[in-house]
């Protein structure tokens, strides 16, 4: 038995308190993950709450024959996502947040340039490739698991991961002149 399964198993068991054990351990992750797919800064706080508050009242349902509890959990924070786009205006440029973290005591600015053109190319990306990209580049959840995830086939995976690669590249070289 893993450790996530005992976890469950407490809180299902009236140990609530062991909950917050499973929401230290992905928090962070599902945060990121809502971010890169909503690519809203400010949103993705309440959504990760939404998140785990409704992974909380549903975690009698969930199998762990059927999946692994980050499977379970990163899908409920897909759909989530998905449910938030569906309801948010657009964003404009000004407004995306800065993703990467550079160490490079290089130019500041061009860094916030290069990574806001690449938010905004990630976010012009059809939601199947950016969601399929952003769980494998950003999360680096193997491509099985996001295949279980997105409810398709691995070769779909590795076709929406490829696109979204290439569309990518071709945006930030078209937008930057060159890619990093």
């Amino acid at each position: 038995m893993t450790e996530e399964i005992r976890i469950i198993r407490q809180v299902l068991n009236g140990h609530t308190d062991s909950f917050e054990l499973l929401v230290q351990r992905y928090q962070k992750p599902i945060v990121r993950m809502i971010r890169n797919i909503t690519g809203d800064s400010q949103a993705c706080e309440d959504i990760g709450q939404d998140v785990f508050f409704t992974a909380y009242k549903k975690l009698a349902s969930f199998d762990s024959a059927r999946s692994k509890f980050s499977t379970w959990l990163f899908t409920i924070a897909k759909n989530k996502s998905l449910n938030a786009l569906k309801r948010k205006r657009p964003i404009s440029l000004a407004e995306m947040p800065e993703k990467a973290d550079y160490h490079n005591p290089g130019d500041k600015l061009a860094q916030k340039e290069v990574v806001a053109e690449f938010d905004k190319a990630l976010q012009d990306l059809p939601k199947r490739q950016r969601m399929a990209f952003v769980l494998a580049e950003f999360e680096e959840l193997p491509y099985e698991e996001i295949a279980q995830i997105e409810g398709v086939r691995i070769g779909t995976i590795k076709s929406r991961i490829n696109r979204a690669r290439k569309k990518l590249a071709a945006a930030m070289k078209s937008r930057t002149g060159d890619i990093q």
